[in-house]
């Protein structure tokens, strides 16, 4: 006969009530008792019935995890964590992938609506009004993007422009290029306003070039207007295009660190073997993963009467061997024009 919920309790030494809860909402049980029952029912082979639960509940125990690019290499770390803490709190996700395309991102959460709880979206490319419109029928977490009335992780991408500025300014760099991410990017629009007020305060120039595809080919694109600057040091807008703009320059006939520094941001697997090994700022990625998961599963309890909360993560500059210090009296590197042509903006 098959196992039940009775029979669980009943070996666990608790009430029915306790084992429904422990499947349900974990957080709310006592973690000796809620280890006492999951063993008991890892035992006895109960599984709980997932559709009986939802009809019970009003839960589907599902969540949805929506991302810009999985194949970029800033995501899976997030997406594992998230999964992770996820399966302790009792729920499953789904993960989909926009392809930095803000109408496939809107079909995504309409199609995952009525098969989860909620969502979380990394990097969004709708609009602020889109999302607000869509979070009024799906509780939902943004990470890296604030929308009013919705909470939000925030990774200190601002405070991490900053750190790289410094970092290249005490390395004797006094002409500066951004390389921008792609257009709407809310990281993107946080590094500008931090990087050109810490180059003003720094008395460097900063060139802004974009808006650039997020991808290596968008480096590599942006690598005749980084020279055309005369940039000697160049923040990118993530570690793939800090490495598609290091195998651009290399095509030019300019080796970095030698003829110029190139700084990313993530601190992926890629940037860490590269040659060079890339100067980068590291994103807490894991822990937005966790932290959102975590942000939503309260959101998803409160069923639309919590207030919205907000959690910045702190970012910090990895040095490695990306960057070095500006040659005394340095020209611009080979091959630029002696006046300077990409605009900010």
């Amino acid at each position: 006969m098959a196992v039940t919920i009775r029979d669980v309790a009943q070996a666990a030494g608790v009430h029915v009530s306790t084992v429904s809860r422990t499947f349900s909402a974990p957080h709310m049980v006592n973690a000796d008792t809620r280890e006492r029952v999951l063993a008991a029912a890892t035992q006895l082979g109960y599984r709980p019935n997932q559709a009986a639960r939802a009809l019970t509940t009003g839960r589907t125990h599902n969540l949805g995890l929506i991302v810009a690019d999985i194949a970029n290499p800033f995501f899976p770390p997030l997406i594992k964590a998230a999964q992770a803490y996820a399966r302790e709190r009792g729920y499953h996700v789904f993960v989909a992938d926009t392809d930095e395309d803000p109408q496939e991102e809107q079909e995504l959460i309409q199609t995952l609506a009525k098969q989860v709880d909620g969502v979380v979206l990394v990097s969004p490319r709708l609009t602020n009004h889109s999302i607000e419109r869509l979070g009024m029928e799906l509780p939902f977490v943004v990470v890296n993007r604030r929308v009013k009335g919705l909470s939000a992780v925030l990774m200190d991408v601002g405070s991490g422009a900053v750190q790289a500025v410094r970092h290249l300014t005490s390395l004797g760099h006094r002409r500066l290029a951004l390389l921008g991410g792609p257009r709407g990017s809310w990281t993107s629009e946080q590094m500008r306003k931090a990087a050109t007020a810490e180059a003003a305060a720094a008395g460097a120039e900063l060139t802004v070039i974009g808006p650039n595809s997020p991808t290596e080919r968008g480096g590599t694109d942006a690598a005749p207007e980084v020279l055309g600057c005369r940039a000697t040091g160049v923040i990118a807008y993530n570690d793939l295009v800090a490495i598609g703009l290091i195998e651009g320059l290399a095509a030019r006939g300019v080796e970095v660190p030698a003829g110029m520094s190139v700084v990313g941001v993530d601190d992926t697997v890629a940037g860490r073997l590269n040659r060079p090994k890339l100067t980068t700022v590291a994103m807490p990625t894991a822990a937005a993963g966790r932290t959102a998961v975590d942000l939503l599963l309260q959101a998803v309890d409160a069923r639309g009467n919590g207030a919205a909360a907000q959690t910045t993560l702190e970012t910090s500059l990895v040095v490695r061997e990306s960057t070095a210090a500006v040659r005394p009296g340095e020209n611009p590197p080979a091959g630029a024009p002696e006046i300077a042509g990409a605009p900010a903006g």
